[in-house]
């Protein structure tokens, strides 16, 4: 019961009212060039091939256990989450398929 006194709810206009501590002035200025070069040096990519996204396919190629789910808060591109959901129920579970397919692909490509 204590983990429900500290839920806050926002409303959308609530939300884009607060501060993000994101430069959105400075990531618009980016150019294609200075993208591609920030991820290239980023060490979270460092191992995870570039042609990584061929292996995901739309659907589940695998059947997914829902009792081992964990609920997480995960913040999505705007175009990314309004691509999972025109494709109607159950996005959340392709979302998890798409990442489960890059899992697969960089555990294996590890050797």
């Amino acid at each position: 019961m204590g983990k429900k006194e500290h839920i806050v709810s926002y409303t959308a206009e609530e939300l884009r009212d607060l501060p993000s501590g994101t430069d959105w002035g400075k990531v618009d200025a980016k150019t294609e060039a200075e993208l591609e070069a920030a991820i290239a040096s980023d060490a979270d990519w460092q191992d995870i091939p570039s042609d990584w996204h061929r292996a995901a396919k739309p659907g589940l190629p695998f059947p997914l256990p829902k009792e081992n789910k964990q609920q997480v808060t995960l913040r999505l591109d705007p175009d990314v989450l309004q691509f999972f959901k025109s494709q109607g129920r159950g996005w959340q579970s392709r979302i998890n398929a798409v990442l489960k397919t890059f899992v697969i692909a960089a555990e294996r490509d590890r050797g």
